[in-house]
């Protein structure tokens, strides 16, 4: 592998085949979830001989602290923690802090907030900026049922009060939409967090992995949840906050906040996307719908120096090319895709 012939210490930002420069970095910190959601990890998939990875296939934190850096080198400003799920990493607070020393980077996580109400406190001080909670009803046999190890609405709703309370804002509230599942509950999710603050996001059923059972007439396309919301509480588009940005931005008209929709099947956004994943043992994934990833953990492991596995990353980023939503048919639907529990939202 080539050393880089430019100072590392200077900023190297690529651009992939399509012209988008890499801004953000979204690490998969462990394959481990608490829920079984059924759009995600299925039980009958994930039961309990199930066989995650082993700690020692874990990126260490030292680890992930590195390849930030050396991401960094090469454009991305803002760093997401997802999982599984992220807070059943033991000790998850201490990468943030090491995190944290580079005030430049915005730094953010995504989490069930099963264990965040005893968690937010820690992950404050360590430095976490902001938090987005995964929640796709506030009906506690729905959610009961979605989450599929019959966990309480109320007790995520206390890590999203006490995450609100310690200053992890704006917080924001993720809803996957599944038709005939939990589409009739959009317009209460609406209700609930109007005026709250926090800005609720609505997410098309995606078909990520091969597990999820994933069809099209599942998905209720984000222009009719819209409609529903707008003739309740009447709502109108905004501009995004930067090129890029993955949720389209709506405000009520009464000035009570804002809510976002994900349009990832019925409004590809591939043309903007400045995102690669980090998976939990360290491979590089330049799509939510990929198939394989790019091996770090070796490189880190046998010695590589900055400036090589710098190198690495410039290539596998100038190389991409992924336009998945776009060329999206019911035969691509099929390929045998990563999980998103392996690779973080």
């Amino acid at each position: 592998m080539a050393i880089l012939s430019s100072d590392f210490s200077s900023p190297a930002m690529v651009a992939d085949t399509r012209g988008r420069h890499l801004r953000d970095l979204r690490i998969s910190v462990t394959d481990r979830c608490n829920f079984r959601c059924t759009y995600c990890m299925p039980k009958e998939v994930y039961g309990r001989d199930f066989q995650f990875l082993e700690r020692s296939q874990l990126l260490s934190f030292d680890e992930i602290n590195r390849l930030v850096g050396i991401f960094k080198h090469h454009g991305v400003e803002k760093v997401r923690i997802t999982g599984g799920e992220p807070l059943v990493r033991r000790q998850l607070e201490r990468l943030i802090e090491m995190l944290a020393q580079d005030p430049s980077l915005d730094l953010t996580l995504t989490t069930n907030a099963s264990l965040l109400k005893q968690k937010a406190r820690l992950l404050k001080d360590a430095g976490l900026n902001r938090i987005t909670v995964s929640l796709d009803s506030l009906d506690e046999a729905m959610f009961r049922a979605m989450n599929d190890v019959d966990f309480p609405v109320a007790k995520v709703l206390a890590g999203i009060e006490e995450a609100d309370r310690v200053g992890l804002n704006p917080i924001k509230i993720n809803m996957v939409v599944k038709r005939g599942v939990n589409d009739c509950a959009a317009v209460d999710m609406a209700r609930h967090f109007k005026g709250s603050g926090h800005i609720l996001r609505f997410i098309e059923f995606m078909d990520v992995g091969h597990t999820n059972g994933w069809q099209m007439e599942h998905v209720v396309p984000s222009r009719e949840l819209a409609k529903r919301i707008d003739k309740v509480f009447p709502i109108e588009p905004t501009q995004p906050n930067y090129i890029g940005e993955v949720a389209e931005r709506w405000r009520y008209k009464d000035g009570s906040g804002e809510i976002g929709f994900i349009s990832s099947v019925t409004q590809a956004f591939c043309r903007d996307c400045t995102r690669t994943r980090l998976s939990a043992e360290g491979s590089v994934y330049t799509c939510l719908f990929a198939t394989r990833g790019s091996d770090l953990r070796s490189l880190l492991r046998s010695g590589a120096s900055d400036e090589q596995i710098s190198d690495v990353i410039a290539n596998i980023w100038r190389t991409r090319s992924d336009n998945y939503s776009e060329v999206r048919t019911a035969e691509t639907a099929k390929l045998r895709k990563v999980e998103m529990s392996y690779i973080g939202g």
